[in-house]
């Protein structure tokens, strides 16, 4: 009898509607809003500017809107370069460099975040360390080995920096120090081996930081243009980003086909984070529950 008084007396309350607020939204989107436009008026503008002229694009004042939709620059990146090539090396080097990261990466964060051995400690925050080393001071030593390796000029060049790095190692041995060991030991109860835990159980719990380590990597090295434009000389080896610094001379630049190209560019890069991310949150939640 108790408990149904108890289950009388709190029924009445469960259906007492919440007060609303005056806006149907978080009152922090009137803050965020400004801000998200104000970061996509220079994608809005290079979109624009690739329909303009050269004529439009040197004109004074300058001009935000084209007077009409011209596919000049478009036509000129795609025909009088080696466009294609280009995208096709750079989607070679960014899906090798994926792969890797993840491969790489996962294996060698859940090794320091799980596995004991002598040294452990002394070895990730090695890794770590070399987080705050300058990319400027790597880059000489870096060409000299690959000299020496006979890798200079080719577009291998271009992925194998990219195979791993110290801040994939770092997220996936964040993100697997924070699911729980007991699902782990159940597995191994039921006679999976470490590396059959990893693979089974760990991996598909780690959806959502291999998403973001595959964003961060795809958007790395999609990007990457000083070292490349170092170690590589060959046209038909460079990237995309590479390649737009053709369009670029000391007394002349042609805007229209550099805007073209920097909307190809990015387009691959604005799907792939759209896909990925939800991810996100729910990696950068998890990550931050164990040091």
């Amino acid at each position: 009898m108790s408990l149904l008084r108890a289950v009388e007396i709190e029924e009445p309350s469960s259906t007492v509607p919440r007060k609303r607020g005056w806006l149907p939204f978080s009152g922090w989107h009137l803050l965020l809003m400004p801000v998200a436009l104000l970061f996509a008026l220079p994608l809005v503008q290079m979109v624009l500017t690739s329909f303009m002229t050269d004529a439009e694009i040197n004109s004074f004042p300058p001009k935000f809107i084209p007077t009409s939709i011209n596919l000049g620059g478009y036509q000129q990146f795609l025909t009088e370069s080696l466009a294609p090539r280009w995208m096709l090396n750079t989607v070679i080097v960014a899906t090798i460099s994926v792969i890797a990261h993840l491969i790489l990466c996962s294996t060698a964060g859940y090794g320091y975040a799980r596995l004991k051995f002598r040294g452990r400690n002394f070895g990730f925050f090695a890794i770590v360390a070399t987080i705050m080393i300058p990319t400027q001071l790597l880059m000489i030593p870096t060409y000299v080995m690959f000299s020496k390796l006979g890798v200079v000029d080719t577009l291998a060049a271009a992925f194998i920096p990219w195979l791993t790095s110290a801040f994939g190692i770092f997220l996936m041995r964040q993100f697997f120090l924070s699911l729980p060991k007991e699902l782990e030991e159940a597995g191994m109860i039921d006679g999976l081996t470490t590396f059959g835990v990893f693979r089974r159980i760990v991996l598909p719990l780690a959806k959502p930081a291999l998403a973001t380590l595959a964003v961060f990597t795809l958007l790395n090295s999609w990007n990457d243009l000083v070292w490349p434009l170092i170690a590589i000389s060959n046209q038909d080896n460079f990237t995309i980003q590479v390649g737009l610094t053709t369009f670029q001379g000391t007394r002349r630049t042609q805007w229209s086909a550099l805007m073209a190209g920097n909307v190809i560019a990015t387009l691959p890069l604005i799907v792939g984070f759209l896909i990925a991310q939800k991810q996100f949150v729910a990696t950068m939640t998890f990550s931050g529950l164990k040091g």
